[in-house]
C-alpha cells in the first residue's frame, strides 16, 4: 500500500520548503491535504512528483513547487476572498481555502466540476465553491476578490479578469511570450493593476486565455 504521507512529507521538504515558501500556512495545507484524492486515478503514484502533471486537452495540474510559490507571493490571510481559475480536480482550491475565509473557483469542465466537488467534500473543505463557467470571465457576482489565481498561463489575460479584484488586491498569473514562462504578482491600486516579476515557471495556456490572432492579407 503506497505511503501517501511520507510522499507528502518528501514533497514538502524537497519541492516546497527549499522555494522561498515562507507562510506557514501553506506548508501546513501541502503536508495535510491527500494530493493523491485530488488527481485522477492513473495519476495517483505520480501525485508528488515535481512537475505538471498532464490532464490532456491542453490541462494540467500545476506542479506543487509553482503552485506553492504562486500563493505566497498572493499572502492570502484569513479574511480573504479568493478567486481559483480553473482548478480541475480541486487541489488548489483545497489549499487555498486552508488559508482563506472563501474560495469561488471556476471549472469550464463539468464532469472536472463534479470531481473537484466530491474530492473537496471529501476532504472536509466547506468553505470552498466550485462552478461551472467560462474562466475568461470569473465569477463577477460573487466578488470582488481580495486575490485571484490561474492554474496556467495566459497570453493575453483580460480586463474582466482584472476588474473582479478589489482595491489592493493581488493577482497571481503565468504568462507565456515565446514559450518562456514568467509568473507575474498584480496589485490593483486606484482601478490600475500593476505587475511585477515573481520568478519562471512553465504551463499550457489556458483555454480561451491564447492571444488573439491578427488578420492579415
Amino acid at each position: 500500500m503506497t505511503d501517501y504521507a511520507s510522499r507528502r512529507r518528501v514533497m514538502v521538504d524537497t519541492q516546497i520548503r527549499p522555494s522561498d515558501v515562507t507562510m506557514l500556512p501553506i506548508i501546513e495545507a501541502m503536508l495535510t491535504i491527500p494530493r493523491e484524492r485530488f488527481v485522477p486515478t492513473r495519476l495517483s503514484e505520480a501525485a508528488y512528483l515535481g512537475e505538471n502533471l498532464d490532464l490532456g486537452a491542453g490541462r494540467v495540474i500545476l506542479e506543487p513547487r509553482t503552485l506553492a510559490k504562486m500563493i505566497n507571493s498572493l499572502e492570502i490571510g484569513p479574511k480573504d476572498l479568493v478567486l481559483d481559475l480553473g482548478p480541475a480536480y480541486g487541489y488548489s482550491t483545497a489549499v487555498l481555502a486552508h488559508l482563506a475565509q472563501a474560495v469561488v473557483a471556476v471549472e469550464p469542465d463539468e464532469p472536472l466540476v463534479a470531481e473537484a466537488e466530491s474530492a473537496l467534500a471529501d476532504t472536509g473543505v466547506d468553505n470552498a465553491a466550485v462552478i461551472c463557467g467560462d474562466m475568461t470571465t470569473g465569477a463577477p457576482k460573487h466578488g470582488p476578490y481580495d486575490a485571484i489565481i490561474l492554474q496556467g498561463a495566459v497570453e493575453q489575460l483580460s480586463e474582466a479578469i482584472t476588474d473582479q479584484l478589489a482595491d489592493g488586491g493581488r493577482i497571481a498569473c503565468i504568462f507565456l511570450e515565446d514559450r518562456l514562462g514568467t509568473c507575474r504578482i498584480g496589485i490593483k491600486a486606484d482601478g490600475y493593476v500593476s505587475w511585477k516579476f515573481g520568478f519562471n515557471a512553465s504551463a499550457p495556456v489556458l483555454p480561451g486565455f491564447e492571444r488573439s490572432k491578427e488578420f492579415s492579407l
